[in-house]
């Protein structure tokens, strides 16, 4: 890496690569680690050049011995041998530098070396992955591009339909135009009535607005008359208990007193005057209201069919937009499709041979398929023989358990009883020692007598 631009691969990855990738048939089978070291040899390298540059330009190896009928050659049996190396020699300066390999020489096809070799089979190689890249890269725009065109059709259709939806919404019929026109008048009228009415009705509410007041006043007035009218009985109640005047004097007062009272009554006869004529003009604002808004209601609706009109022109714009917009990426993609359908016929070449690959390939897998099958029934074969074993053995082992399980019981028994024996001979042992132990002190105590 610190002399090329792509990494130098080991002599085993070359070999399987160009094994799977380039060569075919016999000749991926026969070519080996072997060819290539410790001294590569040159037919080996010699066709592999070919077969790299039938699968990149679809020249065929047999037409590197192909000399042009146009010359004038004298004696071109001597010319064969020669002939294919050259020919192989060129094609490979013309495409090495597109690897980043530029010293190329006929040496390398006559007496290659290890190292030289590696390296021009790894740019080689390098190439060829990248070239498999851009080629699914070129895949993948073609099916979108395929995508696109069916969008676009589509597409196409919709702005057709909705061209024609347009016209027939925009287009008004001879037979319905003077209904038409009488709609036109009918609201330019209800305009001008509309607004006349409104003017209207502002100065009544001005008006019902200035009565609310005047009214409001009155009220107070009214409700501060009520109140001296209650402060005065009040008074004239104390002033009877209290003071006695003259009937002169009482006289006068009373008749200040009913004239008061008058007024009041004026006063409240003129409020109920002028509260009867502001019902009557809040009567005829509630008919003019209900009339106004039976217009306000026709308004709207003429507003809503003005906005649909307005929204289908508005959509017939987007559509006439997006139309010069899809016509001009249709000739983008016409001019796609034609750089895409050069590349799919070279795709297609190169598909056809991967399918032999595949299919020799497929071959081979299904052969090994079938032997890792046979296998496979052998091991299962084994493994059933096993399991009955297995079975067999487990079988053994349970009546092995069963038999230990009994010899368990059977000597726990005996256990007990020989530690019932044990007990028993333990408790005899214990009491003939007591005896001898009292016979020996008896016979010491005889003796004793004795010798005394």
């Amino acid at each position: 890496m610190t002399e090329n631009t792509f990494p130098v691969y080991s002599a085993d990855a070359v070999v399987n690569f160009y094994r799977t990738e380039v060569l075919t048939g016999q000749e991926a089978k026969h070519f080996t680690k072997s060819d290539l070291t410790p001294v590569p040899k040159p037919e080996a390298v010699q066709t592999l050049y070919m077969r790299v540059l039938h699968l990149l330009y679809r020249f065929r190896p047999e037409c590197h011995s192909m000399v042009p009928l146009l010359e004038n050659i004298q004696n071109p049996v001597y010319h064969e041998g020669a002939t294919a190396i050259m020919s192989v020699c060129m094609r490979m300066q013309q495409f090495l530098p597109m690897c980043l390999v530029y010293d190329f020489s006929l040496n390398d096809l006559l007496a290659p070396k290890k190292q030289k070799t590696l390296t021009i089979l790894s740019a080689i190689m390098n190439f060829l992955h990248f070239r498999k890249q851009r080629m699914t890269i070129i895949l993948e725009k073609q099916a979108k591009y395929r995508a696109d065109m069916d969008r676009l059709q589509v597409y196409v259709k919709g702005s057709s339909e909705a061209m024609r939806k347009i016209k027939t919404l925009t287009t008004i019929p001879p037979e319905q135009q003077a209904e038409a026109d009488e709609l036109a008048a009918a609201l330019a009228e209800l305009q001008v009535a509309t607004t006349h009415e409104s003017h209207e009705v502002n100065a009544i509410k001005e008006s019902i607005a200035e009565w609310k007041t005047r009214i409001a006043e009155k009220t107070q007035k009214l409700a501060q008359v009520k109140v001296d009218v209650s402060n005065l009985k009040e008074e004239i109640g104390k002033l009877k208990s209290q003071i006695v005047e003259s009937p002169e004097e009482l006289k006068s007062q009373m008749e200040k007193m009913r004239e008061n009272v008058k007024n009041i009554k004026n006063s409240m006869e003129e409020t109920d005057e002028c509260l009867v004529e502001l019902q009557n003009l809040v009567q005829s604002v509630t008919h003019a209201e209900a009339e106004i808004q039976q217009m306000y209601n026709l308004l709207q609706d003429l507003e809503s069919s003005m906005n649909n009109t307005k929204q289908w022109q508005d959509e017939h714009q987007e559509l006439t937009a997006q139309y010069e917009k899809k016509q001009k990426e249709l000739k983008n993609l016409i001019a796609e499709e034609g750089q895409l359908k050069r590349a799919l016929g070279r795709k297609q070449d190169k598909e056809s041979k991967v399918n032999m690959r595949k299919q020799k390939t497929r071959e081979t897998k299904e052969q090994y398929v079938q032997q890792v099958l046979g296998d496979c029934n052998q091991i299962h074969q084994k493994r059933e023989e096993i399991a009955d074993k297995i079975q067999e053995i487990s079988r053994e082992t349970q009546q092995l358990k069963t038999k230990i399980q009994s010899l368990r019981d059977v000597s726990s028994k005996e256990t007990e009883k020989a530690q019932a024996v044990y007990d028993t001979l333990s408790s005899s042992l214990d009491e003939l020692h007591r005896r001898i132990d009292m016979d020996t002190l008896n016979l010491m105590q005889g003796l004793t007598k004795m010798s005394t």
